[in-house]
């Protein structure tokens, strides 16, 4: 089970940090993955990262949006960098299994003032 955290409010331009932490060893998940729903839509992906490090963001993010894992920490970052208006969405974390299944989690909320 993934748990995403770490949303609020910011204002335009700035960065936001989220969490994803597993309640068991993340490092056995092959890759985490997040996404975002903006109410509406359908959850878009953001980007994945895999057992080994391996790190893919989508076009739209991939120059303003990083992941990472800290293991000991059973934990995957999302980190959101020169934030707009848009990317206001709740931001979810998952297994890619458990996306695959479209079984999720509470996501966490981002919104970003202009």
């Amino acid at each position: 089970q993934l748990q995403a955290s770490g949303g609020g409010l910011v204002q335009t331009g700035g960065s936001l940090r989220l969490s994803c932490v597993s309640f068991g060893n993340i490092a056995n998940i092959n890759a985490v993955v997040w996404y975002r729903q903006v109410p509406g839509n359908r959850r878009g992906l953001l980007g994945t990262i895999t057992a080994a490090g391996i790190i893919r963001l989508e076009e739209g993010v991939k120059d303003r949006f990083t992941i990472s894992r800290d293991n000991a920490k059973n934990t995957v970052y999302l980190q959101l960098n020169n934030l707009k208006p848009e990317d206001t969405a709740v931001y979810y974390c998952n297994s890619l299994v458990g996306a695959l299944r479209n079984t999720w989690g509470q996501g966490t909320q981002v919104t970003v003032s202009s």
